[in-house]
C-alpha cells in the first residue's frame, strides 16, 4: 500500500484535541522553508520547548514534533517569516480549532497590539494565510481567487463551502443522508458523509456490514449498526483517549491513527503515547524519495495534471462571466432606481417617515400589505422587510432590490454603483489568476515535451560524458557558498568578472567607498534612480589589477545597471547608461549643488552605451554550488542548469517570483531541491523593482 503523505479530518480532530494542551505558551520564532513548510517555535511554562509543524505542499500535515526532528534554521528568512516574527513574537497561544469538519485548522495567538490566527488549509493545492484580529487576510503563501471564495492580502478570509460533520448527526440525519445516496454503502460514508475512504471502510468492519451493499438494499438494522460504529469511533476524539499506532508494511511507515484500526489488524504496529508524538514519528521517517534508477523513473501523469490545470481554468473562466453578470446586474439595478425615481422616492419616504415616529417595522409591513390588497402600486412592490438590517426590498419593472430607507435614492443608486465596481474588480483579480494558471499549464506542457525528448536509456559507454542533466536528477545534493557579495545586486559577466549593484543609497556609498578599486569600473544608467554599478577587475583580498575589459562584459554590466534602474519600473524596454573610471567619481557636488545619499559627482568624459535594452535572466545553478542566480541573460542562461527570462509586465515582483519559483519546481524532478535552494523570497532579490512579466519561450 501507498505511504500516507496527507493528514484526515479525523486525524485533525485529534491533533487539535492534544494541542490544545499548550495553551499559554509563548511564540519565539516563526520559520518558512520554500514555500510549504512553517515552523512555530514556542516556549510552555510546563514543557520547556514546543515545535509546531505545518506543512502544506505535496505533503500535508500539522503537529507537534519533538526539537531533534525540526528542520535546521534557513539562512536568511523570507518576508512571510519576518512577517510572522513582527505579529507573532511574543504572543500567547491562545488554541486551535478545526473549521467544522475540514481539513483547515486556525491557530489563535494573542499580544496586547492585537490578535492573530494562522489559518492552516490542509487540502487541495494547499495554503496558510494570516488573519488580522477582523479576519482579514495579511498575508498567505498563496493567493485565491474564484467565484466561491477568495483568500488574498486586503480581503476578508472565506472559508470553503461547509461539509457535512458525520459526528455531529443525529440519528435521523444519518439515516436520511444514508437513504438519499444512490450508491454503495462505503462510497456514501467516503463522500457524502465526507469520512474518506480508509475511515468509511473502517466504519462499515466495525459495523459488520458489507461495505458494497447498495443503498437501496440497505434498511434500518443497517444504518442502525453503522450510526452505533461511528459512536464509537468518535468517543475517543471526544474524550482525549487514544491509543496511537504507526502501521508498517514490508518495514515500511504506511499510515498513522489517533486509534488501533480494524482494517489493519493484520500489518505490524507501533503504539505512541500521544498521537501528535505518532505523527511526528511517521512524517519524520516518511521516505520521499524515489526507489528507481535514473533511467527507469516512472513517467510523470502530465496527462493529469494538464486536465487539472483546464479544469481550473474552467472554474475560473466561469468565476469571471459570474462576476460580469453580477457587476452587470448591479449596474442595472441602479439604473432602475433613476428610471423610477419618484416612485421608488414615495416609497423610502413612506418608510423613513413611518420610522421617525416611532411606528414599529412589523406595523409598516403590514400597512403596506393591506395597500397592496387595495391595489395601491406602491404598496404592491414592498416584497419584504428585514427589520434586524433596517431594509426594503422593493420589486422595481420585475426586479427585487433591496433599499435603505434612510439613503434616499441616489445614495442607494451609488451603493449599487459601488457594488458593481468593487464585482468588477474581483473579476480583474481572477483574471490574473487565470494568466497565473494558464503559465502553469504551459510549463506543464513543456515539461511534458521536454520529457518525450529525452531519450529512452543511458549508454553506458557514456559516463566519461561531463555534463549532467541535473533538471532530470531525483535527488541534488545541496553545495552552498556563502560569498560576501550576496547581500548587494551582482552577478558574474560572460567573461566572469563580479558586477556589484547597490539596494539601496546606503549600499551604494558602501560599494564606492570601501569596494571600488582604481582599476575598477563605474557604470549608472543615464536615467535617474539606478544603482551605483561597479565591474570589479580584482577581489578586494587581491592587489588592484588593470586589466583590459572585454567590450561584451561591459556591455552586459551597462545592461545590468538599465535594467534595475527607473526604466524597468516605468516599463520601459530600452535606456541610456554611461561607464566612467574610479577617479572619476566624487562624493564632492559642484558649488551651488548638493548630493542626496547614495548619490555622486562625475567628473570628465563619460562613455555611453545607447539603447541599451533591459533584460533580466534568474535560474538556478547545480554546481559547484546549488543556488539562485540573476542578472543579464547572456551571462547568466549559460550558468544555470534552468533559468527564466524577464521583462517589464503587469506583475507585482513578489507575483513575478511566486511564477517563476513554481515553473523551477515543474523543471526539477527533485522538487524539493528547488524549495531549498530558491524560494520565491530568493528569486525576488534578483528582480528589479517593479512589474515584470516571463519571456515567452
Amino acid at each position: 500500500m501507498d505511504e500516507k503523505r496527507e493528514l484526515s479530518s479525523i486525524d485533525l480532530a485529534a491533533v487539535v484535541r492534544e494541542l490544545g494542551n499548550y495553551e499559554g505558551a509563548k511564540l519565539d520564532k516563526a520559520y518558512l522553508y520554500g514555500d510549504d513548510l512553517l515552523r512555530l517555535k514556542m516556549r510552555d511554562f510546563d514543557r520547556g520547548r514546543v515545535e509546531l509543524l505545518v506543512e502544506v505542499g505535496d505533503v500535508k500535515r500539522a503537529h507537534a514534533v519533538a526539537p531533534e526532528h525540526v528542520p535546521d534554521a534557513p539562512g536568511r528568512p523570507p518576508n512571510f517569516a519576518m512577517m510572522l516574527r513582527n505579529r507573532l513574537n511574543g504572543a500567547d497561544f491562545a488554541g486551535v480549532e478545526q473549521f467544522e469538519f475540514d481539513r483547515i485548522l486556525q491557530f489563535h495567538f494573542k499580544r496586547q497590539d492585537g490578535d492573530t490566527t494562522i489559518v492552516a488549509e490542509l487540502f487541495g493545492q494547499g495554503n496558510v494565510a494570516v488573519l488580522d484580529e477582523n479576519d482579514e487576510v495579511v498575508d498567505s503563501l498563496s493567493t485565491v481567487r474564484l467565484k466561491s471564495r477568495t483568500v488574498a492580502p486586503g480581503s476578508q478570509y472565506e472559508f470553503p463551502d461547509s461539509r457535512v460533520n458525520p459526528l455531529d448527526l443525529d440519528y435521523e440525519a444519518f439515516a436520511a443522508k444514508m437513504a438519499d445516496s444512490d450508491t454503495d454503502l462505503v462510497r456514501t460514508l467516503a463522500t457524502q458523509l465526507n469520512f474518506g475512504g480508509l475511515y468509511a471502510e473502517e466504519v462499515c468492519t466495525r459495523a459488520g456490514v458489507e461495505k458494497e451493499m447498495a443503498i437501496a438494499d440497505a434498511g434500518e438494522d443497517q444504518y442502525e449498526r453503522l450510526y452505533e460504529a461511528v459512536d464509537r469511533l468518535k468517543e475517543p476524539l471526544e474524550t482525549g483517549q487514544f491509543e496511537p499506532r504507526v502501521y508498517y508494511e514490508d518495514d515500511r511507515r504506511v499510515d498513522v491513527t489517533p486509534f488501533p484500526l480494524e482494517e489493519y489488524a493484520d500489518l505490524d504496529a507501533e503504539a505512541f503515547d500521544t498521537f501528535n508524538a505518532a505523527v511526528d514519528d511517521y512524517f519524520t521517517n516518511l521516505d520521499l524519495t524515489e526507489d528507481e534508477d535514473e533511467e527507469e523513473r516512472q513517467r510523470p501523469d502530465f496527462e493529469a495534471k494538464i486536465e487539472k490545470q483546464k479544469r481550473i481554468i474552467e472554474q475560473q473562466q466561469n468565476a469571471i462571466e459570474g462576476f460580469e453578470e453580477q457587476a452587470e446586474a448591479e449596474r442595472e439595478k441602479a439604473e432602475l432606481l433613476y428610471g423610477n425615481y419618484g416612485f421608488v422616492d414615495e416609497i423610502l419616504s413612506t418608510v423613513r417617515e413611518a420610522r421617525e415616529a416611532d411606528t414599529p417595522w412589523e406595523d409598516i409591513e403590514a400597512r403596506f400589505a393591506e395597500g397592496a390588497e387595495q391595489g395601491i402600486p406602491e404598496a404592491e412592490a414592498v416584497q419584504g422587510i428585514d427589520e434586524r438590517e433596517g431594509t426594503v426590498t422593493v420589486a422595481v419593472d420585475g426586479t427585487n432590490i433591496e433599499l435603505d430607507p434612510e439613503a434616499g435614492v441616489e445614495k442607494n443608486a451609488d451603493r449599487l454603483y459601488q457594488e458593481a465596481k468593487r464585482v468588477e474588480e474581483k473579476k480583474e483579480g481572477a483574471q490574473a489568476a487565470i494568466e497565473d494558471t494558464r503559465e502553469e499549464l504551459e510549463a506543464v506542457e513543456q515539461r511534458r515535451e521536454e520529457w518525450e525528448a529525452e531519450p529512452e536509456g543511458g549508454d553506458d559507454e557514456d559516463e566519461e560524458q561531463e555534463d549532467v542533466d541535473w533538471l532530470s536528477r531525483s535527488s541534488i545534493p545541496i553545495r552552498k557558498q556563502e560569498k560576501w557579495y550576496d547581500r548587494f545586486r551582482w552577478f558574474r559577466t560572460s567573461d566572469g568578472f563580479l558586477v556589484l549593484g547597490g539596494r539601496n543609497a546606503d549600499q551604494n556609498e558602501e560599494l564606492v567607498q570601501k569596494y571600488m578599486d582604481r582599476h575598477d569600473l563605474f557604470f549608472h544608467s543615464q536615467a535617474h534612480g539606478g544603482p551605483v554599478t561597479v565591474l570589479k577587475t580584482s577581489d578586494p583580498s587581491e592587489p588592484a589589477k588593470d586589466v583590459d575589459v572585454p567590450d561584451e562584459s561591459k556591455r552586459e554590466a551597462a545592461q545590468f545597471a538599465v535594467s534595475y534602474s527607473s526604466v524597468w519600473k516605468d516599463g520601459r524596454f530600452a535606456g541610456d547608461a554611461y561607464v566612467v573610471t574610479p577617479d572619476q567619481v566624487s562624493k564632492t557636488p559642484e558649488s551651488g549643488e548638493y548630493l542626496e545619499k547614495g548619490g555622486f559627482a562625475i567628473r570628465g568624459d563619460r562613455t555611453y552605451f545607447r539603447d541599451v535594452p533591459v533584460g533580466v535572466a534568474v535560474g538556478i545553478t547545480a554546481e559547484p554550488s546549488t543556488r539562485v542566480i540573476g542578472g543579464p541573460p547572456s551571462a547568466v542562461v549559460p550558468r544555470t542548469e534552468t533559468s527564466v527570462e524577464v521583462e517589464p509586465g503587469q506583475y507585482a515582483q513578489n507575483d513575478i517570483a511566486k511564477r517563476i519559483y513554481r515553473r523551477f519546481r515543474d523543471r526539477f524532478a527533485d522538487t524539493s531541491f528547488v524549495r531549498k535552494v530558491a524560494s520565491p523570497d530568493l528569486i525576488q532579490e534578483f528582480l528589479p523593482a517593479g512589474g515584470s512579466r516571463m519571456v515567452e519561450d
